[in-house]
């Protein structure tokens, strides 16, 4: 379905990617890994058309996508759900859901309806809350509308960069739960994420970028297994990394 090939991309004279090539089959969840500044959010950028790299190809369902605008690569069936959420403050869960579908030209009421029920259906707290102010929502519920928007692209390919950040372990554990439910409905999933060992557990492969290289490659299972996966990215630094997110999460004891 995708395919990156020899991407070499810059932030002024900064080389953040040095020949990335990596593929997604139909079907599957392909996770990138690896600490900040790896390369991994960047790759997910070029692959949008947000930044335009300087060398190298990307192929999406066999057509070549390398420089056309975002808006392009959005209508052809490619959908992002960004680091940080980016959730509109100013308008209605509603409104950010329905943003969502401005790449799907041409669609009836009736398909809208349709893939916003799915939406409902995958989060039913998003149609509790759906008269809301998007930024009165938690942050759980702000990334599941991020997804959710996503989602009302009727992406056939879904980026997701940073899912489970800031997030509390429960609610992770709740996010990693529905990803693999939207794979399962048939949608591809590309994901970006730090949690290795959760990333892992769902996705069919993985790639670990290492200051923009892809550092190693193989199947989830193998990386879970990997000795190096272990030193590096499965063990004290995941612990810290979680120990990080849950006090990102706890509430902030305020004085009188």
């Amino acid at each position: 379905m995708l395919s990156v090939e020899g991407i070499e991309a810059w932030y002024g004279a900064i080389q953040a990617l040095k020949g990335i090539s990596l593929d997604v089959n139909q079907g599957e969840i392909v996770t990138l890994l690896g600490a900040n500044g790896a390369g991994k959010s960047t790759t997910l950028k070029t692959i949008t058309g947000l930044l335009k790299p300087a060398k190298g190809h990307i192929k999406f369902m066999g057509q070549e996508i390398t420089r056309r605008e975002p808006e392009d690569i959005a209508e052809l069936g490619i959908a992002c759900v960004p680091e940080g959420r980016h959730i509109f403050p100013g308008l209605s869960v509603m409104d950010n859901l329905m943003l969502g579908t401005t790449p799907w030209k041409g669609a009836s009421k009736p398909e809208i309806k349709k893939h916003l029920d799915r939406v409902f259906q995958i989060f039913p707290i998003l149609s509790e809350f759906k008269d809301h102010l998007g930024w009165t929502l938690s942050g759980g519920q702000q990334q599941m509308l991020a997804i959710g928007r996503g989602l009302m692209s009727n992406p056939k390919l879904l980026l997701l960069d940073e899912p489970s950040l800031g997030l509390a372990p429960v609610l992770v554990q709740e996010v990693f739960k529905v990803i693999k439910e939207i794979q399962k409905a048939g949608t591809t999933i590309l994901l970006v994420e730090q949690n290795a060992r959760m990333a892992l557990l769902i996705a069919n492969r993985g790639f670990v970028l290492e200051t923009g290289k892809v550092a190693l490659t193989d199947t989830a299972a193998n990386l879970l297994n990997n000795e190096q996966m272990k030193a590096h990215y499965l063990g004290a630094h995941a612990h810290v990394r979680e120990a990080r997110q849950r006090r990102q999460a706890e509430p902030r004891a305020t004085t009188a």
